[in-house]
């Protein structure tokens, strides 16, 4: 499907994608397929964990960029997705979920490097005003340029931003016919909504999901109460060094104590 007319590139929207260190082989493939896939996107090196998230707005600054997608590691199994409109904001907070990339799918979809798509989403984004400010984000940060010099003259995949159980599930599409027929090409990923802020990496905050339950907490709740002894913070721990276990039934034996009978000293 290719684009009709020749103009002048205009919109300048260029989104710097980076990481900090400590992140897994599955998220360094994933930036590199969002790399791909977005002609207007710059590769940065690895931010140091000790860095404050405001030193990224002048990383975009010197690399001309306006929006950022930088991906947070912690404990090196929790992921974190940051996307930003720099420097005055807004930016939203995610918890990245499910990460599948090109390699890994090995789908029979296919598009032409460097062309253009097609940006298609759920219903739910015109209703709630969170989701309509994350659409606003999500079209200026994902949709290549018209007439970049990157971009292809093409419009032949569909990127789908679905919201299910309360979670935003990205995937990417190949149009096959012009009667909209589609095959899935990846990646695919989901994101779960857990603020958004006024400004560019802070701020103050303009919305908090009430529903999001970090990874600390959901590995807490799940395990075993012994072992929740050895995870929970120092000033819960005097609350579980008193727990009569026997109560839980984590001892069989449970017999009643017998007194002993006392000897008779001649």
């Amino acid at each position: 499907m290719a684009a009709s007319g020749a103009g002048r590139w205009s919109n300048k929207e260029r989104v710097l994608i980076l990481s900090s260190r400590g992140i897994s082989y599955r998220t360094r493939h994933l930036m590199q397929d969002l790399r791909t896939l977005m002609p207007h996107a710059r590769p940065d090196t690895k931010m140091d964990r000790k860095d404050k998230l405001f030193i990224i707005n002048e990383i975009c600054e010197m690399k001309n960029c306006n929006k950022c997608l930088y991906f947070e590691a912690k404990k090196k199994q929790d992921l974190y997705l940051w996307i930003a409109n720099v420097p005055h904001g807004p930016s939203a907070k995610f918890l990245v979920q499910n990460v599948h990339t090109l390699a890994e799918l090995k789908m029979t979809g296919n598009c032409l490097r460097g062309s253009r798509p097609l940006l298609s989403f759920h219903p739910v984004f015109d209703q709630e005003p969170q989701y309509q400010l994350l659409k606003e984000l999500f079209i200026q940060t994902f949709s290549t340029p018209r007439y970049h010099p990157k971009s292809q003259p093409f419009v032949d995949h569909v990127f789908t931003f679905t919201i299910t159980d309360g979670r935003i599930w990205f995937r990417n599409y190949q149009i096959i016919e012009e009667d909209g027929s589609l095959v899935e090409i990846g990646p695919r990923f989901v994101l779960q909504l857990i603020k958004i802020f006024q400004g560019s990496f802070g701020g103050q905050t303009l919305y908090e999901n009430p529903a999001y339950r970090s990874p600390n907490l959901v590995s807490f709740s799940t395990a075993r109460p012994w072992e929740q002894a050895s995870h929970c913070p120092q000033h819960l721990q005097k609350s579980h060094s008193h727990t009569d276990f026997s109560v839980l039934g984590l001892f069989h034996s449970q017999r009643p104590r017998t007194e002993r009978t006392p000897y008779l000293q001649l």
